[in-house]
C-alpha cells in the first residue's frame, strides 16, 4: 500500500520471511546487530518501517527510538488482547511518551478486526479520583470508531495505573439529559466569564464540569464555589471541575 504510494519501505524482521517486491529493503536481526540496523535506518530515513515483530525490550527501544526520530512505524505485537498490547511499552518506556509511539492499535483476532483503539495524552482528574489537587498527565485509550474512553493510564505515586473507565448506566444518561439542561443556564452564566468551550457530564450524583487547561486555575480559584452551590441545589452530591 505504502509503496504504492511512491513511500520508502524498509522492514525488521525476526526471521525474515515476509514477500515483499525487491523495492522494499528487508532487514534481519538473526544477521545482524540491532545496533547496525538502527544507524542505517536513521541514516536511510525511509518513510515507513514495519517491525515484525517485536518481542525483547530492545525491539520496543529501537522501535520507540525510530519512532521518536520521526520514522513511520508499523509495529507487531502478540497479545491476548488489545490493552495488553499497550501495556507491554508501557512496562519498557516513559508513559507520558507512549501516545507520541502509538497513536492507533489494531487488534486482530481469527483473521478479523476485533479491536481498534486511539491513543492521546490529556490532564484530568483519573477516572475514579475526586480532589481537583490530583489533576495528572493521563493516557486516554479510546475506541476508534466510537471516540469513548475505555482505558486510563496514569502515574500515581511510583506505581503506573491501568484502569478501566466505567460506561455510563442507562438511568445515569437519562439523569444527564433531564437534570442538566436545568442548570446549563445558572453554569453558563458562570463559566461563559472566561471560557465559551466547557462540557457537562452527570456521573450518577456527581456532575463534573470541564474546563480547558488555560482557565482552570482561573475558573477553580474564582468560581468552583458557586458551581458547587448551584450543582447541590439541583440534587448533585458532588461537583468536580475537570481540565479537559
Amino acid at each position: 500500500f505504502y509503496l504504492a504510494m511512491g513511500k520508502i519501505v524498509k522492514t525488521i524482521e525476526a526471521p525474515r520471511d515476509l514477500q515483499l517486491p525487491d523495492e522494499i529493503t528487508q532487514y534481519s536481526k538473526v544477521k545482524g546487530d540491532p545496533q547496525e540496523i538502527h544507524d542505517v535506518l536513521l541514516l536511510s530515513r525511509p518513510d515507513y518501517t514495519i517491525f515484525d515483530e517485536m518481542r525483547d525490550t530492545e525491539d520496543f527501544k529501537l522501535y520507540a527510538d525510530l519512532r521518536l526520530a520521526g520514522v513511520g512505524m508499523i509495529g507487531v505485537v502478540h497479545a491476548t488482547a488489545a490493552i495488553d498490547a499497550i501495556h507491554r511499552f508501557v512496562s519498557r518506556v516513559e508513559l507520558g511518551i507512549v501516545p507520541s509511539i502509538i497513536d492507533t492499535v489494531i487488534f486482530i483476532k481469527d483473521g478479523g478486526v476485533e479491536k481498534v483503539y486511539s491513543i492521546e495524552n490529556v490532564v484530568k482528574i483519573p477516572h475514579g479520583l475526586k480532589d481537583a489537587d490530583l489533576a495528572r498527565p493521563v493516557v486516554l485509550i479510546k475506541d476508534f470508531l466510537t471516540g469513548k474512553p475505555e482505558y486510563e493510564m496514569y502515574v500515581f505515586g511510583e506505581k503506573t495505573f491501568v484502569i478501566p473507565v466505567k460506561n455510563k448506566s442507562q438511568n445515569e444518561k437519562t439523569l444527564s439529559h433531564n437534570v442538566a439542561p436545568k442548570i446549563s443556564g445558572l453554569l453558563r452564566k458562570i463559566l461563559q466569564k472566561y471560557t465559551y468551550d466547557y462540557d457537562i457530564e452527570v456521573e450518577g450524583n456527581l456532575l463534573i464540569i470541564q474546563v480547558p487547561r488555560e482557565v482552570y486555575q482561573v475558573v477553580s480559584r474564582k468560581c468552583l464555589k458557586k458551581l458547587e452551590k448551584i450543582g447541590r441545589k439541583a440534587g448533585f452530591t458532588e461537583v468536580t471541575l475537570e481540565i479537559r
